[in-house]
């Protein structure tokens, strides 16, 4: 690497981590107002809910990447070419092509470490905010209005009441049909929890169900090898847009086994791919405003510029992503079809740049 692809690299890496900072330092104050108003519910003290505002800055910064990118090109070539750095550069036989290419392997490591965040910290410190406030709080996980879980295994349907953090569940119930969808078996246990890989059962009670009779048998303990995967319980209490690939590949192939529905996991699925290739796009669409109009503008108008850039990507990306899961769309479409129009848009503007 030669010393002005080093020199336009740092230009780049501190615009957008300057840019990163403000996006989630602004983003956290409004969540920290949001999570005061639940401080005095139990143990849910001011501190915690300044550290859970922290816990969720990773998934914060995840989410502004690309935004952050686009605007760190923006003012950091700006300034270059504001002083007529960039201008020296062309003047010494750097053809725009190259510099583009010096400035596009630097977003390949933006794009790398958007990886990182999006697959290793934000979802370890996310469920480590979610565990914090329940635990703060004295709370099971929500499940929606009756909060409980359904869940489909195969021939079994499960249906467990609470879930507390820590794999402990109360109320457990599963059902067992046959091939003719009778029901055949049905086990019910007052509380279980998980542990050296087995799910320990409390109180237990299994009646088996046949033409002749119903037999019941009652046991205090039992201890299951499987009952559910413990991955999918921290599913349960995660978004998709919050978990990694890894976890969002496994349990589409759960759903998909058990013919349940899975696009919007399979649109969040494609999204933790397309979001660092967004950040590479945004960066690409900063160039021919930095080479053109804004050369000469100061700081406070290139940002208006990649604000303006950035809000319309995030709103089209949303709106085609919702698009797709209401109108029944292939979600690979639905998650790239926002970076496909904006790169197109962006390989128009550079092959124009003079």
């Amino acid at each position: 690497m030669k010393l002005f692809d080093r020199y336009l690299g740092r230009a780049v890496i501190v615009g957008s981590a300057l840019a990163m900072a403000i996006l989630v330092a602004v983003n956290g104050f409004v969540d920290l107002i949001d999570e005061v108003q639940d401080v005095g519910e139990r143990g849910y003290t001011l501190w915690l809910a300044l550290y859970h505002t922290v816990l969720e800055m990773p998934q914060r910064a995840y989410e502004f990447f690309p935004t952050a990118v686009l605007l760190g090109g923006l003012l950091g070539l700006g300034d270059l070419a504001a002083t007529n750095e960039l201008v020296a550069l062309r003047a010494a036989g750097i053809s725009i092509p190259r510099l583009i290419g010096s400035v596009l392997a630097t977003g390949l490591l933006l794009m790398a470490v958007a990886v990182i965040i999006g697959e290793v910290v934000a979802p370890a410190s996310q469920e480590r905010a979610q565990d914090l406030k329940k635990w703060a709080q004295g709370e099971s996980i929500t499940l929606g209005d009756t909060n409980e879980l359904w869940a489909k295994d195969g021939n079994r349907f499960i249906n467990i009441k609470q879930i507390f953090p820590g794999l402990r569940l109360n109320d457990v119930r599963v059902y067992l049909i046959d091939d003719a969808q009778r029901l055949v078996r049905a086990t019910f246990a007052a509380s279980a929890v998980y542990r050296d890989g087995q799910w320990r059962m409390n109180d237990v009670s299994r009646s088996t169900i046949s033409h002749a009779r119903i037999v019941t048998e009652r046991r205090p303990r039992e201890s299951w090898p499987r009952l559910l995967s413990p991955e999918l319980f921290s599913v349960i209490e995660q978004k998709p847009e919050h978990m990694p690939a890894w976890r969002l590949a496994r349990y589409i192939d759960y759903l998909e086994a058990n013919h349940l529905a899975a696009e919007s996991y399979e649109l969040a699925f494609w999204t933790r791919f397309t979001t660092p290739l967004s950040s590479l796009v945004m960066l690409l669409l900063a160039i021919p405003f930095v080479f053109g109009s804004l050369r000469t503008g100061g700081a406070g108008q290139r940002l208006f510029i990649g604000m303006l850039i950035g809000i319309a990507f995030h709103l089209i990306n949303r709106a085609l992503n919702h698009l797709a899961l209401v109108y029944g769309l292939d979600p690979l479409l639905g998650a790239t079809l926002p970076l496909l129009a904006f790169l197109g848009i962006g390989l128009i503007a550079a092959s124009r740049t003079r």
